[in-house]
């Protein structure tokens, strides 16, 4: 959630975002309420000092006359403290509802457009040339015994899955070797909740009720079932203050991730590239305002480094500002070559990392305190995928597909799969 304060000191820039990320706000009903409240709580202050004035001469000693004057005058303070009161939580509350529907600000750097207006940053590695007909990871799964799609389907519904054999086992191993990886970076290791009550869906910035949101809800019980353990890392520190030693504080989460995927179909959504449940290991980040960037380009980093060593080519994308959620501030994705995906092997997005600023801690209320500051700040909070098991399995599959029909095992993952091959049934 922006500051209310910044909708008079920053209005043109964030006028300016809103419309590169094509949302329609109700700016100027926003300054309304922000004034109102202001004038209240100032009409408040006054309407305090007052009543505080007059209990503290109702302490000397009062003729009968005047001691039942002053009762009066005393309930009358006290009613217009309390309607006042009343006033500015009514106007607080549509002030909140308000800045709800403003989106965080937007990266300089952050090319304007749609889903299709990316910039391309770079790219690692080379498609490969197998030199046969290449298989998709279905296909392959088929062939391998790996994935039971239909035992999912009549057990859960359409987009669930058993995974076995090697791919049970391949699920761990990059867990595993994720938690590894990121555990020598400093980040200390969490499994986290599978659920998370509502308010912590909402402050990370996810919708958990309505016809438009993507999030699992428990019958009979305030929780949700969470899309991303970055709503359960996130919301770990809410409503607290964390010391400015504390930071940079990292944390890698392993969960189940829940997503209804609703109008999710297509070509490019068949097998694993789309399903309702999936294993993940998560990166989360508190840092100072002025670190923010810096960790930004860092979780990109590690990211990059875990599919070099599973060796998979990939390209990294700047996403455009008309396809950025709510909170981001600026978002990477990582996208794998896929050989089966399209008519001749396409690009698909694995991972994303994402600077949401300030914009979740002003919603969670999780701040830090300076050495030697009276006041406290807001942290900055980021996001980023290490692993999603899922769309990792389609990418090693796929790329690592052999004429034989077997598949061969990075060198980085083979300690932790226990084979170096996966070898058809």
């Amino acid at each position: 959630m922006l500051d209310p304060r910044a909708l008079a000191t920053q209005k043109d820039e964030i006028v300016e975002s809103c419309r590169k990320r094509r949302v329609e706000v109700d700016l100027e009903q926003a300054m309304g309420l922000h004034e109102r409240t202001a004038a209240l709580q100032t009409d408040l202050n006054e309407a305090n000092r007052q009543r505080n004035e007059h209990q503290t001469a109702g302490k000397r000693k009062l003729e009968p006359a005047e001691r039942e004057a002053h009762s009066l005058e005393g309930r009358r303070l006290k009613e217009a403290c309390a309607a006042i009161e009343a006033e500015l939580e009514t106007v607080r509350g549509d002030l909140n509802a308000a800045m709800r529907s403003f989106p965080n600000l937007i990266h300089p750097d952050v090319p304007e457009g749609g889903e299709d207006d990316f910039r391309e940053l770079r790219r690692w590695g080379t498609p490969p040339d197998f030199g046969f007909a290449a298989l998709d990871h279905v296909e392959l799964a088929q062939k391998l015994d790996l994935i039971d799609f239909e035992g999912g389907a009549r057990v859960a519904g359409q987009k669930f899955y058993y995974l076995k054999n090697e791919a049970a086992l391949l699920e761990l191993a990059l867990q595993r070797f994720a938690l590894d990886f990121l555990i020598e970076d400093g980040f200390t290791p969490f499994i986290t909740p599978d659920l998370a009550r509502p308010e912590v869906l909402d402050g990370i910035g996810f919708n958990p009720r309505g016809p438009e949101t993507q999030v699992y809800s428990i019958a009979n019980a305030d929780l949700c079932l969470i899309g991303t353990s970055e709503i359960t890392l996130g919301g770990l520190y809410a409503d607290s203050i964390l010391e400015e030693s504390d930071l940079p504080l990292k944390l890698a989460g392993v969960s189940h991730c829940f997503r209804t995927e609703a109008g999710s179909a297509g070509r490019e959504s068949k097998g694993l590239y789309r399903v309702h449940q999936f294993s993940k290991v998560e990166m989360f980040a508190f840092t100072q305002p002025e670190d923010s960037q810096i960790m930004h380009e860092h979780l990109l980093g590690l990211e990059e480094k875990i599919f070099q060593a599973l060796e998979i080519p990939y390209r990294i994308i700047d996403v455009a500002s008309g396809d950025l959620g709510a909170p981001a501030y600026r978002k990477y994705d990582v996208e794998a070559w896929m050989p089966g995906r399209g008519d001749a092997g396409e690009f698909g997005e694995v991972t994303s990392t994402s600077n949401c600023t300030d914009y979740q801690a002003r919603r969670l209320r999780v701040r830090f305190k300076r050495k030697e500051a009276k006041q406290t700040e807001l942290v900055h909070m980021l996001n980023g995928t290490a692993i999603a098991v899922s769309r990792a399995i389609i990418a090693l599959l796929e790329n690592h597909q052999r004429a034989d029909g077997s598949v061969a095992i990075p060198t980085a993952l083979r300690p932790y799969l226990g084979r170096e091959v996966i070898l058809p049934r």
